[in-house]
């Protein structure tokens, strides 16, 4: 099932999963006060999918590199009123996680089977427990995962910080990464609910919902068609960096040329 984790069309919901994420108040804060959306977006990315690839396809050794850098990262993360190994947050977190990565998977790909979601299910576990969250805490059937999904959903609630950051993930300080985020911006917008597209100031029109669902159509039709080398080239890309690198994101100082 790991096959999941590898495809490229996840990527479709990085910003989706990104504001379901920041749409919990401590999640946030917490970002807001840590966090450099604006001037370093791609080195975030970059060490959020470390620590996912790391964690997915790396060695028993490069897994416990990744997940003790994150958890030493998100010890130095807490203030008034969030903690990042909050056992609520670490939750919240990497439920949108599985819950993003199924949906562009069903989306893009096929629909998965029911023994195949709560294999997936018990796998994306990992990505919570590895930061501290009590393994009892993840839901155990999909069953329970929909349930704890609705319940938190309804909680949620997009202040000051969260569209603050929205703004800052969307206008990052380098414009060549415009045309990018308004893509994503786009996407995002066709994925969430109306109320959290509204909380988020996102626009939308009747021909914003024709264009996208003109678009998903294009990409379910092509995309399972695509060479498995390119649907899974980011993953083994990342993972190259992530070992050329010494298993974060720091990258190397490149010798100058004459």
């Amino acid at each position: 099932m790991l096959r999941v984790h590898s495809e490229a069309s996840l990527f479709l919901g990085s910003a989706y999963a990104v504001l379901l994420q920041i749409a919990h108040p401590g999640v946030a804060q917490g970002v807001y006060d840590h966090s450099d959306f604006a001037s370093r977006p791609l080195h975030r990315l970059r060490g959020t999918l470390y620590y996912v690839y790391g964690t997915s396809f790396g060695t028993d050794e490069e897994r416990a590199r990744v997940q003790a850098i994150v958890r030493a990262i998100h010890r130095k993360v807490r203030g008034p009123g969030y903690d990042a190994l909050d056992p609520e947050l670490l939750l919240w977190v990497a439920a949108t996680l599985f819950h993003t990565w199924t949906r562009m998977y069903e989306l893009t790909v096929r629909r998965l089977e029911p023994g195949e979601a709560a294999a997936l299910l018990d796998e994306a576990s990992v990505y919570a427990t590895a930061l501290g969250l009590p393994a009892q805490n993840w839901p155990a059937t999909p069953e329970g995962f929909d349930a704890y999904w609705h319940r938190a959903v309804a909680r949620l609630e997009v202040g000051g910080p969260a569209l603050e950051i929205s703004r800052q993930l969307f206008r990052p300080h380098n414009r060549l990464l415009w045309p990018l985020t308004r893509a994503q911006r786009f996407l995002a917008g066709g994925f969430l609910s109306p109320d959290l597209r509204e909380a988020f100031r996102l626009p939308w029109s009747a021909r914003h919902q024709r264009w996208f669902d003109r678009l998903m159509r294009v990409v379910r039709a092509l995309y399972p068609h695509l060479p498995n080398a390119l649907r899974t080239l980011p993953g083994r890309l990342y993972l190259r960096s992530m070992r050329r690198n010494g298993g974060w994101t720091r990258p190397r100082r490149r010798r100058a040329v004459a």
